[in-house]
């Protein structure tokens, strides 16, 4: 049996859009580093503030919501309070109705991210709660996110 190759931290230019955090007080936990479930919200608040700023997602009367079917991170070098960090942004894979987000943090000034992560959305009718067709305000907004291709790739 094979042992599972080891994750490799991703590099700043792995992704296309970037947000910042000012760390809190409150997001360090006793071993004095941002607990692990803090990164989640960190990831959520990059994605929501990009389909926000976009114009892609109205959360309180848009008829599309997305929810969360998958997740998970890795974990390479500590972050703790006070610092502050960038969250890059990309997309793994774009559906009909679903987008996997892939995320990393980076400590301000890094190349090599301190942990990296993804979920999935899977879009809904806010009322239904039924899987639907990415609108295509939505559906530009990411696209605007996915890996470009250059000749130089070929």
């Amino acid at each position: 049996m094979s042992k599972p190759q080891k994750p490799t931290p991703h590099r700043r230019a792995d992704y296309s859009f970037f947000s910042d955090v000012q760390t809190r007080w409150e997001d360090n936990d006793v071993y004095g580093h941002i607990n692990n479930a803090v990164y989640y919200s960190y990831f959520d608040s990059a994605v929501n503030a990009y389909l926000i700023a976009h114009g892609a997602l109205n959360i309180h009367e848009g008829d599309e919501i997305g929810l969360v079917v998958e997740s998970g991170c890795q974990y390479f070098s500590e972050i703790a309070y006070p610092q502050k960090i960038d969250i890059g942004l990309r997309i793994g894979h774009l559906g009909n109705s679903s987008v996997r987000y892939e995320l990393a943090l980076f400590a301000q000034d890094s190349e090599v991210a301190a942990a990296q992560g993804f979920f999935t959305h899977v879009y809904v009718n806010r009322d239904s709660r039924r899987p639907q067709a990415l609108s295509p305000k939505l559906r530009r907004a990411l696209e605007m996110l996915l890996p470009r291709i250059v000749e130089a790739d070929l």
